[in-house]
């Protein structure tokens, strides 16, 4: 039996195009494909949060850039088959966040898929960095890209691309 693992970035507060949210975007998409496939979930969350505000966290995320310390570490996918991995687009790619969950897994014989949540990036350069970290995978380059103010209308277009 195939086992499925969510690997994922969201923040809620003000978000670009849909203002101050609850749930963030990527959240909800994560959550999505999670009732489509019964994967099991880890979001990334930064050991420092976010300022509230979009343009102070858009700053913060690109400091962050190769050094995004975060709250829990995953150590090992073995038992997993397809892994989901899933961001809001910051400076072109996933949250620095997620390098650092990625990073040191071992990804050999996996299968990655990528979804983006963005206001106009599609996937940017998430499927090609992706291929440089997760290292022994092969990465779906058919991703898909979510704009994040559409992201509570998107059940069905997940469901499609599932």
């Amino acid at each position: 039996m195939n086992k499925n693992l969510i690997i994922y970035f969201s923040r809620a507060d003000e978000n670009y195009a849909v203002g101050y949210i609850d749930k963030g975007n990527t959240e909800i998409v994560a959550e999505y494909v999670q009732k489509y496939t019964d994967a099991d979930l880890f979001k990334a969350e930064p050991l420092i949060p976010y300022a509230k505000d979009y343009n102070t966290c858009i700053k913060e995320a690109k400091e962050r850039i190769g050094n995004a310390p975060i709250k829990e570490t995953l150590k090992d996918i073995s038992v997993y088959d397809t892994v989901y991995i899933m961001s809001p687009i910051y400076w072109g790619t996933y949250a620095p966040e997620l390098e650092t969950v990625l990073k040191d897994l071992d990804f050999t014989g996996k299968t990655v898929r990528v979804i983006s949540t963005h206001e106009g990036s599609g996937l940017g350069s998430m499927v090609s960095d992706l291929k440089k970290i997760c290292k022994g995978t092969t990465v779906d380059t058919n991703g898909l890209a979510i704009k994040g103010s559409k992201a509570k209308q998107s059940e069905e277009a997940v469901r499609n691309w599932l």
